[in-house]
């Protein structure tokens, strides 16, 4: 471990540069220092006025982001958290201007570019897609990956951002894709606070950059503070690179090289800058630095005093080690500056900042005054009292808020229930026209609705030739994998078991021999770790396809799925993607463990990811073909007891596609509307032969995707035939089914056609216990199945169809 105390008056471009050039280099990265500070100081004020909900800064970590800056270039990756603003401000990535129009929200793209003001200010992006959702050239851009505020959540997919750098270096085959490569090149830096090493994700991330050699450079801020509790609290020997020293590159060369320097030591922090950026571009190895003596001058964030925990012993050290002021010291001691020319940048930037601040906060006003006024001038021409007296109330509130003005446009509407008159069309046609306005501000690009997007991508039927055989279904899908393979130098899998053997269950058979390491590999057991490197290898051109062993383990990688790839397109209104493919298999088989059909909590969890449950390998390969072919974001869970049952090998087996969100009737019937998906609708088959045999037909109809689900409304229809629904699933009870039965019959207006009860037939709200007898008790059995269509049959008809249990 290199630790790094270099003495004040040296600095790394000394023996590089003439003393002018030297000085005017030190006195900019100054200025940038000084305005962040201030900026960090002006917009606590504003949340604490009332004119920001909140604010969380960057103070105290000036010196280290500024000398990360200089290192940053073109095609290189940040993926880091909410205390970088320095870094963006001397990267030229983010303005002061834009930075206070996101401390005030301000919808607008062009304001706050980083998310239109979906996120809590210091969360940073860059623009990443063309307005048609095309990728721009990433090796002509500083690139940020969009911030989150889960502690830790950056660091699994700093892995795909690092490891893309490697296989654009290593894969002759992407030398063609120069947009998002130059020859691998790029760095992937990672920025994370102290106490945020004490994650899982951290250590998962660490050891995976280790085992691969990915080319990054994680900072470590340390403040010695998690909010309130301190370093001895958080981590063994209350230091991270003690803990860390066994990563430390080894004579043989693997590892990491990890420096260790002082936040306040400007030169020092320049100089290790320098040589942990060489030290990954050049030889492709993790590089690790751990910046300690920082200080936060305001606390963690404006929801509280760091008063109330630190002793005033630590907040002296603090105010004596505050990095700018040390700085401001060696530069005088130096003779870079002069007491004169210091106060001269401090006044000068402070009139900047607040000029930008009030910049920002005239243009946020000036867009939300436009719907006051009109809203104003809508509600003045309304006759009636009431009225007059909610507009009164509007229009004596200083500066208010769109949902203020929106409110009382509604509580105005309720008031005028039962009236008529122009003044109250006119009102009724400009809120119609302001929904319109306000979702596109707020509720728009869930997903990114691109040009590439899945619904766009044409329906190509299987095709089957006279001598079509049947084969395993595992065979559907290896031959539909080794054709995307063939056809598309991009694609990547891995995954647990995935390399060597082909996955647990022969998907990928035979094909790492084939398509070799680079592009279909092992990976250790670590599933955060797993899907946000598939993350970043998607945000960087690739499409990887990240296996999770079994639907149970989802779980352990659940808040990079809900809390990074699923609102990506949303928290940046459609600025970046991620077309990331998670492939795992579920539902029945044995135990606890091995059986698990958590479906609430996927559609619950997963809003931004496509849900695709398909009953079958062929009908899988099909949504394979489809999402390779766009550009979102999906989860396909296979049939866990369905390789090795036969179905015919179509002739077209990597072209043809299934179309999210279409559904199909499997089974037409006259009876009773049964609705399943995944391994439950082949049960629902079983029990529809001895249905017939007792006098009722059941319609299956098979969604395919959950999310989205059923847009042509077959449901419904179905239902218009029938009249009777039963939903079957093997989720908890009140859990998927209560989700489908939402859409039939609300969404779809299928209530109104009912003629009885609708029911759902779910497994227990236990995990099932081991053994084929724990199944049958624990989940939907084909004997459930007939006495539940039954039930329902005797409600509508007991005379034809007499109690069974009676």
């Amino acid at each position: 471990m290199s630790d790094t105390h270099i003495k004040q008056s040296e600095h790394p471009a000394q023996t590089k540069l003439s003393f002018d050039d030297f000085k005017a280099i030190v006195v900019e990265d100054y200025r940038i220092a000084v305005e962040s500070r201030f900026v960090s100081l002006l917009g606590r004020k504003e949340v604490l006025t009332g004119k920001a909900k909140f604010g969380v800064f960057g103070d105290g970590k000036e010196l280290a982001q500024i000398a990360m800056a200089k290192v940053f270039q073109l095609g290189d990756w940040r993926s880091g958290y909410y205390r970088d603003q320095t870094f963006m401000f001397a990267a030229g990535i983010v303005s002061v201007y834009q930075f206070f129009s996101q401390l005030y929200a301000h919808p607008d793209v062009e304001a706050d570019p980083s998310s239109a003001g979906r996120q809590m200010n210091s969360h940073f992006a860059t623009r990443m897609l063309t307005p048609e959702g095309k990728w721009v050239d990433q090796t002509l851009m500083k690139n940020s990956a969009a911030d989150i505020s889960t502690t830790g959540g950056q660091m699994p997919r700093l892995l795909g951002f690092g490891l893309a750098s490697k296989l654009y270096r290593n894969n002759p085959a992407l030398a063609n894709l120069t947009t998002f490569s130059n020859n691998g090149n790029e760095v992937a830096f990672c920025t994370i606070g102290n106490a945020s090493t004490s994650e899982g994700v951290f250590f998962e991330a660490v050891n995976a950059a280790g085992v691969r050699q990915i080319p990054t450079v994680i900072s470590i801020w340390d403040d010695g503070y998690g909010i309130s509790v301190p370093n001895e609290v958080q981590t063994t020997k209350a230091d991270i690179t003690e803990v860390l020293k066994g990563f430390q590159r080894d004579e043989n060369g693997e590892g990491f090289e990890i420096f260790k320097v002082k936040g306040w030591d400007y030169p020092g922090l320049c100089e290790t800058y320098e040589k942990a950026a060489k030290i990954a571009r050049e030889q492709h190895i993790p590089v690790l630095i751990h910046v300690t003596e920082m200080t936060q001058p305001q606390g963690h964030s404006t929801s509280g005093s760091h008063e109330r925990y630190k002793s005033k012993e630590r907040l002296a050290w603090e105010h004596e080690y505050d990095c700018i002021t040390k700085m401001r010291a060696w530069m005088l001691e130096s003779r870079i500056a002069d007491e004169n020319d210091l106060a001269e940048i401090e006044r000068t930037v402070k009139e900047r900042v607040r000029a930008e601040q009030k910049r920002a906060w005239s243009d946020y006003s000036r867009s939300l005054k436009k719907d006051l006024d009109e809203a104003v001038s809508l509600l003045a021409a309304i006759p009636d009292k009431t009225v007059q007296i909610l507009l009164n109330e509007l229009k004596s509130r200083t500066e208010p808020s769109l949902n203020e003005v929106y409110s009382t446009i509604r509580r105005v509407i309720r008031q005028l229930r039962g009236t008529q008159s122009e003044a109250k069309a006119a009102l009724l046609e400009w809120y119609k026209q302001k929904q319109l306005v306000n979702h596109e501000r707020y509720n728009s690009y869930l997903f990114t609705d691109t040009v590439e997007s899945p619904r766009r991508v044409p329906a190509v039927p299987p095709e089957y030739g006279a001598g079509s055989k049947a084969v395993d279904g595992r065979e559907v899908l290896n031959a539909c994998f080794d054709a995307n393979f063939a056809r598309d130098a991009r694609l990547v899998a891995f995954g647990e078991d995935v390399g060597k053997i082909g996955d647990v269950n022969q998907g990928f058979a035979g094909l790492q021999a084939k398509y070799g390491e680079l592009r279909i590999f092992d990976t250790g057991i670590r599933e955060a770790a797993i899907i946000g490197q598939g993350m970043g290898l998607a945000m960087r051109g690739l499409r990887p396809i990240a296996e999770i062993q079994y639907l149970d383990y989802l779980a352990y990688c659940l808040t990079v799925l809900t809390d990074d790839i699923a609102s990506l397109s949303y928290r940046t209104k459609a600025g970046q993607k991620a077309p990331l493919i998670i492939r795992t298999r579920g539902h029945r088989l044995e135990g606890i463990w091995h059986s698990g059909s958590p479906m609430s909590m996927i559609l619950g969890a997963l809003r931004g990811i496509h849900v695709c449950v398909p009953r079958n390998m062929t009908q899988a390969a099909g949504m394979y073909n489809t999402l390779l072919r766009s550009d979102e974001p999906a989860l396909i869970i296979e049939c866990l007891n369905g390789y090795r049952l036969k179905e015919r090998m179509p002739s077209n087996v990597g072209e043809f596609t299934v179309l999210l969100g279409k559904a199909e009737v499997v089974k037409e019937g006259r009876d009773v509307t049964v609705v399943s998906y995944g391994s439950t609708l082949r049960v629902v088959q079983e029990a529809a032969a001895e249905l017939e045999k007792m006098g009722i037909s059941i319609e299956i109809v098979d969604p395919q995707t959950l999310q989205p689900f059923d847009e042509e409304h077959l449901c419904a229809r179905s239902l218009s035939k029938t009249n009777k629904l039963l939903v079957v699933d093997e989720d908890v009870p009140g859990g998927a089914s209560a989700f489908i039965l939402q859409h039939i019959l609300e969404s779809q207006r299928g209530y109104y056609h009912l003629d009885g009860q609708p029911r759902t037939l779910t497994a227990k709200a236990h995990r099932p216990p081991y053994g084929s007898d724990g199944d049958y008790f624990s989940k939907p059995s084909a004997d459930d199945v007939i006495e539940a269509v039954y039930a329902i049959m005797h409600e509508y008809n007991p005379g034809d169809y007499p109690a069974l249990f009676q």
